[in-house]
C-alpha cells in the first residue's frame, strides 16, 4: 500500500480553527459524520472500501511532529491548549466505519466531535486519490498541466484588461476534491510562482507551511449546524454560533459563512452588532451575483461602508466565473475567490462531487438548507420540515 496522507496538516484550515472552538466551548457534543457521491463515477466505488480501510489504518498511525505543532502555535488564533490536545491527539479506527451496498460505498464516522470532525478532509482525499489511480497516466497529467497554464494565461489576460478598485485575490480551496495529493502540490506551487500578486494561499495547511503561504479558511456548514443541536431554541442556533465564534477568535478569522439556512435568514441574524464584528462574508450556494448584491445591500442598510467589508467566493468557481464576479463587484467592495476542483481536478476526466457531512449531533438530527436545490442535506425529513418552518423557508422539492 501506497500512503496517501503522510500528515495529519494535510487537511483544511478550517478545519483546525472549528476544532479548536468545539474543544474550548462543546467538547462533550457527540457527532455523526456521513459521506455522501453527489454524481455517478465511473465505476462503483464500493470496490475501493478494501484499499480505504488500509488507507484508514495508516491514517491512525499518525500525529504532528513537534515542528508541526510550533508552526500551528505560531498563528496568532491557535491557542497553546489546543496545541497542547494536538500533541496527543490521533484518529481513533473504533470511530469511523466503511461498508458497501451494492455499487454504493458507506463511509460513518460516530463518536465524540472532537475526535471525529477531521476525518472529512483526509477521508475525501483518499477516495479521490483511490478513485483516480486508476485513470492516471503521463497524458492525464500533460493535460492537466496544459489546462492550468491555459488558465493562468486566460486569467492574465483578462486581469490585465480589468481595472477596478479592488485586487483580485484568489485562493487554492483544492484539498476535498483533488486529484492526487502530488497533483496538488505542483498546480499549488505553480500558482505561486506563475501569479505572485494574484495569488494569496491555500486553504491546505501542509501546502501552506512547506511552500511559505498564507493558510486561509475559518468556518464550514458544520460548525454552525452542530448549534443546531446543543439546546438552544432552534431559532436561535445561528447568533449562538456566531456570538462564540467572535468570543473564541476577538477579531481574528472574520469571515462567516452565509448559507447553513439560506441567506435570507442569515441576514436576519446577522445584524449591525456581527455586521460590524465580522470582516465579510462566504458564498457556498446559489446564484453568487444575486448573494453579492444582498450582501451589499444589507451592510448600506445597516450604514456600514462596504469597501470596508470582504465578500468570499467558493462555489464552484473556475477561472472565469472568479473573473466575472471580480468585474461586477471589484468597484464596489473588497473580495476574495476560493478555487477548489477547477484547479485541483481539472485533467479532462470527471471529478467526483463527494461530501462527508455532519448529519446528528447529541442524537438530534441536523441539517443545511442551502441556496442551491440539490445541495439540502438531512437524514431526517420531519426535522428538516419543522427547520424550514421556524425560518420560515420553501421546500426546494
Amino acid at each position: 500500500m501506497t500512503p496517501i496522507i503522510h500528515t495529519l496538516l494535510d487537511t483544511d484550515l478550517y478545519k483546525f480553527t472549528m476544532w479548536q472552538a468545539m474543544l474550548h466551548r462543546h467538547p462533550q457534543t457527540q457527532a455523526e459524520y456521513r459521506f455522501v457521491c453527489r454524481n455517478t463515477p465511473a465505476f462503483a466505488l464500493a470496490d475501493l472500501a478494501a484499499e480505504l480501510n488500509q488507507q484508514l489504518d495508516h491514517l491512525c498511525t499518525l500525529s504532528l511532529t513537534d515542528e508541526e505543532l510550533a508552526y500551528l502555535g505560531q498563528l496568532r488564533y491557535i491557542k497553546s491548549d489546543f496545541v497542547d490536545f494536538l500533541r496527543l491527539f490521533r484518529f481513533q479506527r473504533r470511530f469511523i466505519e466503511v461498508s458497501t451496498e451494492g455499487d454504493t460505498l458507506h463511509i460513518v464516522a460516530r463518536g465524540p466531535q472532537v475526535h471525529i470532525m477531521a476525518f472529512e478532509i483526509p477521508v475525501l482525499a483518499m477516495v479521490n486519490e483511490l478513485y483516480f489511480r486508476r485513470f492516471s497516466s503521463e497524458s492525464t497529467l500533460a493535460q492537466g498541466r496544459q489546462r492550468l497554464q491555459d488558465k493562468i494565461t486566460h486569467l492574465a489576460q483578462g486581469l490585465s484588461t480589468t481595472s477596478r478598485r479592488h485586487p483580485f485575490e484568489f485562493f487554492d480551496f483544492g484539498t476535498r476534491r483533488r486529484f492526487s495529493a502530488a497533483w496538488h502540490q505542483e498546480v499549488v506551487q505553480t500558482l505561486q510562482e506563475a501569479m505572485p500578486g494574484f495569488f494569496k494561499g491555500s486553504s491546505n495547511v501542509h501546502l501552506a507551511r512547506s511552500l511559505g503561504l498564507t493558510p486561509i479558511g475559518t468556518m464550514a456548514h458544520e460548525y454552525l449546524q452542530t448549534y443546531q443541536a446543543l439546546g438552544v431554541r432552534l431559532r436561535d442556533f445561528q447568533r449562538l454560533a456566531l456570538e462564540e465564534w467572535v468570543q473564541e477568535y476577538r477579531g481574528d478569522l472574520g469571515i462567516a459563512l452565509t448559507d447553513v439556512v439560506g441567506m435570507e435568514a442569515f441576514l436576519a441574524d446577522f445584524d449591525l452588532y456581527f455586521a460590524k464584528l465580522f470582516d465579510g462574508l462566504r458564498h457556498d450556494s446559489g446564484d453568487p451575483v444575486a448573494w453579492g448584491e444582498k450582501a451589499l445591500a444589507h451592510y448600506q442598510a445597516l450604514r456600514i461602508d462596504p469597501h470596508s467589508k470582504r465578500l468570499v467566493f467558493s462555489d464552484g468557481l473556475s477561472m472565469d466565473s472568479a473573473l466575472g464576479l471580480y468585474q461586477h463587484f471589484g468597484d464596489r467592495t473588497q473580495l476574495g475567490f476560493g478555487i477548489g476542483t477547477h484547479l485541483s481536478n481539472d485533467l479532462g476526466l470527471t471529478p467526483l462531487n463527494i461530501v462527508m457531512k455532519l448529519t446528528a449531533a447529541n442524537g438530534q438530527p441536523v441539517a443545511k438548507l442551502s441556496d442551491t436545490p440539490g445541495k439540502t442535506l438531512c437524514q431526517d425529513e420531519t426535522f428538516l420540515a419543522y427547520l424550514r418552518q421556524v425560518f420560515k423557508i420553501a421546500s426546494d422539492a
